[in-house]
């Protein structure tokens, strides 16, 4: 009885010490119907995650600590080291080289080597041999560069799945696209709930589905994440947890501030604004699956479990800790400046002006106007090639006084859900940018108060996200 206790004791400090340990009795101790209907997780792991044997035993100490985690979406496996190279241009390689007619037993051999390290090191009975065979043919026969990327999720799942004891399901029999390639998002969800809803638990590789034919069709790059959002939908997950190789989402890019601070709590639109201005932590399209049935994402750090991450919502009564959620922005834009007396009072003027750029093929930014002038804001290197032919377009559209064109510009986006709230966060901006010495050549708003855009040269870019990352968070530490 004593020595009972004492594992007992012991295990009561751990649970403390541990929120997963937690996790993990509390549903230990509930009935299997119960403990099914009380919480379900689906767990995607990012290819830094999954580059080696090491990575993938820490996947399956993540997984085992929580038993409601009981879907998972593996990523091809990344890089092991900064000179590395990632598994999925190693098959793009190789498919390539097939496609030129070379030999590619050296580069199949190459990345098997790489599955097998992972196979051998999680001492696992099992063996690719037939599967390579099988590859081999299907690029001989130049089968698409969409089957040969995929490889690097399918055969992750495999391992990942024999690992976990885990129902391995081919992501091409439930994620599924239409005749043009299009992604079929309720077909899709149907056909996965169908084959899920039994399930304990599965994996089910990201990246790839199939077309009406059985041929592969793939995601953009990151499109892991889309899977994960997918099956998170399907299943109806009370969570969806992305893992990567960062504690969550930082409020501005690392390599411009040093250690910035991480994002408790973000919103669905917060996210948008700042993945569309160049921040990058998850594919942005992950965010649509899951919006529709308001489940929320967490970000998390497979090296850093006990770091609590990000948690994406839909909307939040929480306050931020800051007043602005985030920075972002992308340098190389061109504003072309139109002026016209009595602007204002013509009727079409700015869809007159806007047709011309649609005709060009240019996609436009922003268009802050006055009332005598009217701007457009384009990524120069889509608007260089084509600018006399826009210029005079607009002079034979809206007949304007003067067009003046200002290249290399950067756009900043402040976000935050707290700035609708707050007093004074534009004068706090355009102070901190003219402490730093910055001109602002750009200001817009959106009716939301969500977010403030702010045009400025891109030489001042870093300085200038630096100055309104003091300003908003440095100063409130």
């Amino acid at each position: 009885m004593k020595a009972e206790r004492q594992g007992e004791n012991r295990e009561e400090n751990e649970a403390r010490k541990n929120p997963e340990i937690k996790n993990r009795r509390k549903s230990r101790d509930l009935p299997d119907p119960v403990r099914s209907m009380i919480m379900k997780k689906v767990a995607k792991f990012g290819g830094s995650s999954l580059a080696s044997a090491g990575q993938m035993k820490k996947v399956a100490d993540i997984i085992h600590a929580d038993e409601t985690r009981r879907f998972v979406v593996p990523s091809a496996p990344g890089k092991r080291y900064s000179d590395d190279v990632k598994v999925t241009d190693l098959l793009y390689r190789c498919y390539d080289a097939a496609a030129a007619g070379e030999d590619i037993d050296g580069r199949l051999k190459e990345i098997q080597a790489r599955y097998q390290e992972i196979i051998e090191g999680l001492e696992l009975d099992l063996n690719l041999d037939e599967e390579f065979a099988v590859m081999r043919d299907y690029f001989q026969r130049q089968a698409g560069r969409d089957y040969a990327a995929s490889r690097g999720e399918y055969l992750n799942g495999l391992v990942m799945a024999k690992y976990l004891g885990f129902k391995f399901i081919d992501a091409a029999e439930v994620v599924l696209f239409d005749e043009r390639g299009n992604f079929d998002a309720e077909h899709t969800n149907e056909v996965m709930r169908q084959r899920l809803k039994n399930m304990d638990n599965a994996v089910i590789p990201g990246f790839y589905g199939a077309m009406p034919d059985g041929s592969i069709k793939t995601f953009s790059r990151g499109g892991s994440d889309i899977t994960g959002s997918i099956v998170a939908r399907a299943v109806k997950a009370d969570l969806y947890e992305n893992w990567t190789d960062v504690s969550g989402v930082l409020v501005t890019d690392p390599h411009v501030v040093k250690n910035p601070e991480p994002i408790e709590t973000i919103t669905y639109r917060e996210l948008r604004e700042l993945a569309y201005m160049g921040a990058s932590v998850m594919h942005e399209e992950a965010i649509f699956p899951v919006r529709q049935e308001g489940i929320p994402i967490n970000i998390r750090n497979t090296n850093r479990p006990q770091d609590p991450g990000t948690m994406i919502v839909e909307s939040t009564c929480r306050q931020p800790k800051y007043v602005i959620t985030g920075i972002a922005g992308k340098k190389g834009f061109c504003a072309i400046n139109i002026e016209k007396e009595m602007m204002n009072t013509e009727i079409g003027f700015g869809r007159k002006v806007l047709q011309v750029f649609e005709e060009n093929g240019i996609s436009f930014e922003h268009t802050p106007s006055g009332i005598d002038t009217y701007t457009v804001l384009v990524h120069q290197s889509e608007f260089e090639e084509k600018e006399q032919n826009v210029i005079s377009g607009i002079h034979r559209a809206v007949h304007p006084d003067s067009i003046d064109l200002e290249s290399n510009l950067a756009l900043i986006a402040i976000v935050g859900r707290g700035m609708k709230a707050t007093k004074g966060t534009a004068g706090r901006i355009f102070s901190a940018l003219a402490h730093a010495n910055i001109n602002i050549k750009m200001i817009d708003q959106g009716s939301s108060e969500l977010n403030i855009i702010i045009g400025v040269r891109d030489l001042d870019f870093e300085v200038a996200i630096r100055a309104i990352y003091d300003i908003f968070v440095t100063t409130q530490l």
